[in-house]
């Protein structure tokens, strides 16, 4: 069938319900065309265009309203962004479409104004903390530095913090470990219960509290003196209840056809939990105690009450006062100086990395000994 055949049949019309022509009196026939399947959409540089605008319009209401914080600025741009996405999409797109990148905005919207804090403070540490770090300030103490003097170094507190987390977690992470086995593999009734609810309470405990207790115990009763070992008692008191949460989720993750694979063949329970359990959940195990690692990296209140501080370098953490890294950051910056600012943010610097260190060192223990897959 040609073209011109084709047209004419197109104009003759079909003889169906669906291809009946409908004239009007005294008028040529109406014919019905499809309506479109195709919905008015956004252009693609729309998005880009509502931040421009949303930022601009931000700054020009924070400098006409006064505000001198940048970070005002940036929420009034976030509000007007997310506003303005669903009124220019509801009115070209509809509700529904509107509805839907509202949803959008406020997810993007959360994850930069969650990620911006970070982002500041990270750069403010790097920005102030490089230009005081040196091969001298990393292997030298404090020792007959004055506050207001250049100079000193934080070697004593690498040291210290180095001990002191090492301890602790020597103390923390078998005892966490077991109690969560337990929790899982073999507790029922109230005792299980009861260590529940204690690890719960435990988990809220301020820092300050944990110190407060181990100085009344270990320092005040039983007469021991400032250690770094009386703080890594502190410590593994703060690290102990997340590496039992932590370590119970991720083996309450191990399915059960594993546990009964192995019981079926003979294997006795604690070789199972032992060579099945453990090797497959070991990977969020890991990030569990690297992330109650980083948490007692930080902590400065109890290591002012146990530790007490110190200028000069202490390798015994049972005996005589020691430093550590939060501890120095904050001792240098009650100083008030400017020599003693630039120690304060070199040493945070450190400390930072010290921490990511430990969360890449973790990312690579759970990759070796994560569970080989194969084809």
């Amino acid at each position: 069938m040609n073209k011109t055949t084709l047209r004419d049949a197109q104009r003759a019309g079909s003889t169906g319900p669906q291809g009946k022509r409908s004239r009007k009196s005294g008028g040529s026939p109406a014919v019905t065309r499809p309506a479109t399947l195709r919905q008015p959409r956004l252009p693609r540089w729309a998005p880009l265009a509502i931040i421009t605008v949303s930022v601009a319009l931000g700054a020009l209401i924070g400098l006409v309203a006064g505000l001198e914080s940048r970070v005002q600025w940036g929420l009034l741009a976030v509000i007007i962004f997310v506003a303005g996405t669903f009124a220019l999409t509801s009115a070209v797109e509809g509700r529904r479409q509107a509805v839907d990148r509202l949803a959008g905005s406020l997810v993007w919207s959360s994850f930069v104004v969650a990620v911006l804090p970070l982002a500041s403070l990270l750069w403010e540490t790097i920005a102030r903390g490089i230009p005081g770090v040196s091969w001298y300030f990393l292997t030298h103490s404090m020792n007959g530095v004055l506050s207001w003097q250049d100079g000193g170094g934080i070697y004593h507190s690498i040291l210290g913090t180095v001990q002191q987390v090492l301890i602790a977690s020597a103390i923390s992470i078998p005892i966490g470990l077991l109690t969560a086995v337990y929790l899982v593999e073999y507790g029922r009734g109230r005792l299980a219960k009861a260590i529940t609810f204690f690890v719960d309470v435990m988990t809220g405990i301020p820092s300050i509290v944990a110190g407060l207790f181990i100085l009344s115990m270990w320092i005040m009763m039983l007469g021991f003196g400032y250690s770094g070992f009386a703080g890594a008692m502190a410590l593994s008191i703060l690290m102990m209840p997340i590496v039992v949460r932590s370590t119970e989720e991720m083996l309450k993750l191990v399915p059960n056809e594993l546990r009964e694979a192995s019981l079926a063949l003979g294997i006795p329970k604690w070789r199972t939990i032992l060579k099945v359990v453990l090797p497959t959940a070991i990977g969020g195990i890991t990030t569990g105690v690297m992330l109650a690692l980083a948490r007692i990296a930080g902590e400065t209140a109890p290591l002012i009450l146990l530790v007490f501080g110190s200028n000069m370098i202490n390798a015994n953490p049972f005996e005589g006062a020691q430093s550590s890294l939060p501890l120095f950051v904050y001792e240098q910056w009650a100083f008030g100086t400017e020599s003693a600012y630039d120690r304060a943010w070199a040493a945070a610097l450190v400390l930072i990395v010290f921490v990511m260190l430990l969360n890449l060192l973790a990312r690579g223990i759970a990759r070796w000994k994560a569970p080989k897959t194969g084809r």
